[in-house]
């Protein structure tokens, strides 16, 4: 079996990251015979979410109840991961890459006592099981071996589109309340703060992204790129100079210690395009550049590209978006 953890959006929706990993969890299943896929989720789940599962083929949805897991615990949800697994008898383990993902399956395998591959893009034979991963934020691949049971990776982000199965799964919920160690809940999400004002959006799922790096110039000079960004109902991304620099916060970032991104389309606005910031951006599926340096790395790897001041073509941009609407 393969049990797959699934993150939830904040209105109770799976994660697209994680349907993601779910439709890799079954190309997986299916070239090893059809072993079910079972997802485990943190609290009850919605009716609708469940619905999506099932859509997607999951078999059972085991959903972790209890105080232990009424906040996050990377320790606390590998218990329950495990605890599932070992009812269970899985033989892969796996999330999506995203922070929660790999900090739960690394205390997966380090309980269980065995390696971990993250960013895992495909794999290859299942006797034995090997997977091709991101190295060094994307700019390399390495072939891993997985002879260890149970194997336990997590699945780059955008490695697969999110696609539902052609036949839908059992979607059977089965609610556990497993046994955690008060030794787990050390470290612990003891409470969130919202930003006052988030134009960042869930950069992961977004359509479009509006890219600002170091060309904005200072904290001030993001007007027109904010404008430009609510007029195409799209969301902020940065690359990690901006927020080193203390232009704009970390969440915004994308690229290797950021977020990765797949948009329609995506306009990088003054960043040269770092092997680390293009790990991020590189599932795009349109780039517009804006930059200066008509050799710049984004510009280059762009699908169009304007070559200029972005303080200039920006504003302009705008003004012919709003003249269209009239």
């Amino acid at each position: 079996m393969i049990v797959v953890l699934v993150e939830v959006t904040p209105d109770g929706e799976p994660a697209e990251v994680s349907l993601e990993a779910v439709t890799f969890a079954r190309s997986l299943s299916a070239a090893g015979g059809g072993v079910p896929v079972d997802v485990v989720v943190v609290g009850e789940p919605s009716t609708s979410s469940v619905e999506t599962m099932t859509a997607y083929g999951v078999r059972r949805v085991h959903a972790l109840t209890g105080d232990a897991f009424a906040a996050f615990s990377g320790a606390a949800w590998a218990a329950g991961v495990l605890s599932v697994r070992e009812k269970a008898g899985s033989v892969v383990v796996m999330a999506s890459g995203t922070p929660r993902g790999g900090e739960v399956m690394a205390h997966v395998a380090a309980r269980a006592g065995v390696p971990m591959a993250a960013n895992v893009l495909s794999f290859g034979g299942l006797s034995p099981f090997v997977v091709t991963r991101q190295v060094v934020g994307g700019a390399a691949l390495e072939e891993m071996q997985l002879s260890a049971r149970p194997a336990v990776f997590t699945v780059a982000g955008h490695a697969v589109e999110a696609s539902p199965a052609e036949s839908p799964g059992a979607g059977d919920v089965v609610v556990e309340t497993p046994a955690v160690a008060d030794a787990d809940l050390v470290a612990r999400v003891v409470s969130t703060e919202e930003p006052e004002a988030d134009l960042s959006g869930d950069l992961s799922s977004a359509r479009v992204v509006v890219g600002a790096g170091r060309g904005a110039g200072s904290a001030d000079g993001f007007k027109d790129l904010l404008e430009l960004t609510e007029l195409l109902d799209a969301s902020l991304g940065v690359s990690r100079v901006v927020t080193s620099l203390g232009w704009r916060p970390h969440h915004e970032q994308v690229g290797q210690t950021g977020s990765r991104i797949a948009p329609d389309l995506y306009i990088p606005c003054g960043i040269s395009g770092a092997i680390q910031h293009w790990a991020g951006c590189s599932s795009a599926k349109n780039i517009l550049a804006i930059n200066t340096d008509a050799e710049a790395p984004m510009v280059t790897r762009a699908t169009y590209a304007v070559i200029g001041d972005l303080h200039e073509i920006v504003p302009a941009i705008n003004e012919e978006i709003r003249r269209r609407r009239g």
